[in-house]
């Protein structure tokens, strides 16, 4: 660690660029995996180590090896792959054997450690916690078909209801946005049979919130609303958003420890790790209207 001054004198310690963790992403632009990085960065300065951010835009085989070898032309002590697509498994893509590896979010990839919020707890939480308000069944509005972590959400959900002998709806996929929350949600609102819905994130559960709204359906009295994520602005909602905490902080915690266990020890343990989800239930939600 080198020390550092600030403007009043009082000396900080900044990592030591000697020591350095990589982190591989898609995209920091959906607010899981800004977060879970922010986490990651906060978790390795405060064990000694900087972070080297590699973007790689839009996912393809050659842009994952590129920025694998970028990476360790920079010297990195490990790597963390923050990639929730599908295109992470493509074959033709291989982690580096020599250096350590830690994958976010994402498949488990066999012979790598991998570090995630436990996503199919937080999709039956919030399933369940809208049947046993009365509702006869969940509408969905699922994440991307090529995310990972949508899909859990997505199997959760529909693995809850099936458990509880209740109707499946089909499931309206959106991409993440409020923008796609809304438009989805305008189609959803105006259907008398929809009295709950549980969003993939809190972001779309936004746009969903606007068009029951303007369909002039309350919420929650006409139909209740669930988000993921437990975003900042979640408690500002109108309601307050009923919604799944991830525990962002303690993810990155969980994925530098594991990977400086990794790099101090030398040995690789490929087992996968869930973080635990917290419900938090706030204004959306109640009991249905009849």
């Amino acid at each position: 660690m080198r020390p550092s001054r600030q403007a009043t004198g009082t000396a900080v310690v900044l990592p030591d660029p000697a020591r350095s963790i990589g982190v591989v992403t898609s995209t920091l632009a959906t607010l899981g995996n800004s977060r879970t990085f922010d986490a990651v960065a906060q978790a390795a300065a405060a064990e000694g180590y900087a972070v080297k951010l590699m973007p790689m835009g839009r996912l393809s085989r050659p842009a994952v090896t590129d920025a694998f070898r970028e990476l360790r032309n920079h010297d990195v002590d490990g790597l963390v792959v923050l990639v929730e697509e599908y295109d992470l498994d493509w074959p033709g893509i291989v982690f580096p054997e020599d250096i350590p590896v830690v994958v976010v979010d994402s498949n488990a990839r066999a012979g790598y450690p991998t570090v995630d919020t436990d996503q199919a707890q937080g999709a039956v939480l919030a399933t369940e916690h809208l049947l046993k308000l009365g509702h006869e069944t969940v509408w969905h509005i699922a994440g991307p078909s090529d995310s990972f972590a949508a899909e859990y959400r997505e199997r959760a959900w529909r693995r809850t209801l099936t458990r509880f002998d209740r109707t499946v709806p089909v499931p309206v996929v959106g991409d993440w946005t409020a923008e796609s929350g809304y438009t989805l949600g305008r189609v959803l609102a105006h259907d008398p049979a929809v009295t709950a819905v549980f969003a993939a994130n809190d972001q779309m559960a936004l746009g969903l919130l606007r068009a029951v709204h303007e369909a002039g359906r309350s919420v929650p009295g006409e139909v209740s609303v669930v988000g993921f994520d437990d975003m900042a602005e979640a408690a500002s909602f109108w309601p307050p958003l009923t919604t799944v905490r991830q525990p962002f902080a303690e993810l990155g915690r969980r994925v530098v420890r594991t990977l400086l266990g990794e790099i101090r020890s030398g040995v690789r343990i490929a087992t996968p790790e869930s973080v635990p989800v917290t419900f938090v239930v706030r204004a959306s939600t109640g009991p249905p209207p009849w």
